[in-house]
């Protein structure tokens, strides 16, 4: 597996897998395949695998640690990325084809529709992540100020569950599906960081307590 993982070559069979679901999107729409509403078919299907690449970018850490493998942070840019465009379809679909770029009828939108205010939340948030996702803006903020900076994906998982939700109104399985799994991956996240913080407090006193030394003395 490891030899795997650290392949050059594994990046691109991912890559065209991330791709897989706009090609079936767009084989829909040339075999008319959309349904009665296809603007609303498009924005449903690109919301969907939006939330599903944010959900599969936060598996990654969890995924890496209780599985043993570390090489999995390989792929967490790109389906992170992948989560922002997948993000940019959706809201394009949005603008463009639901509301042909009325920017008024848009903003009457966001000011009375709270579903449509929280999902735009969530993708704005996205937006710096994608930016400062190279190896560059992680030297130019430094490793801390970076990890603070894309901890925003949690609010952009939570603003996309809670968007999904007050959209549907009635079946809300799906949506509750994806908050369950978010509720997991964040109280996972949750648990590690109280483990860690009492791993470093335990080392910390144990070093306080630690008698002198004939050097120290």
């Amino acid at each position: 597996m490891k030899s795997i993982l650290t392949a050059k070559w594994i990046k691109v069979p991912v890559f065209l897998l991330c791709l897989v679901p706009l090609g079936l999107l767009l084989w829909r729409g040339l075999h008319h395949g959309l349904g009665a509403n296809p603007i609303e078919f498009i924005t449903h299907a690109t919301g969907d695998w939006t939330i599903r690449f944010v959900v599969i970018t936060l598996s990654i850490t969890p995924a890496r640690k209780l599985l043993g493998q570390p090489h999995l942070i390989r792929f967490r840019r790109m389906l992170g990325l992948f989560a922002f465009f997948y993000g940019c379809l959706h809201f394009t679909t949005y603008i463009w084809l639901d509301k042909f770029f009325d920017v008024a009828e848009m903003i009457k939108d966001v000011e009375k529709r709270r579903f449509i205010t929280v999902g735009f939340t969530g993708f704005v948030l996205l937006i710096p992540l994608a930016v400062t996702s190279t190896a560059g803006w992680i030297r130019r903020l430094g490793g801390w100020r970076w990890q603070m900076l894309h901890r925003l994906i949690y609010l952009t998982a939570i603003a996309g569950v809670v968007h999904y939700y007050w959209l549907v109104k009635s079946d809300v399985r799906k949506p509750l599906q994806y908050g369950g799994m978010v509720a997991l991956l964040l109280a996972y996240r949750a648990a590690a960081w109280v483990s860690e913080k009492r791993n470093r407090l335990a080392v910390d006193t144990a070093a306080a307590e630690e008698p002198p030394t004939a050097e120290n003395a």
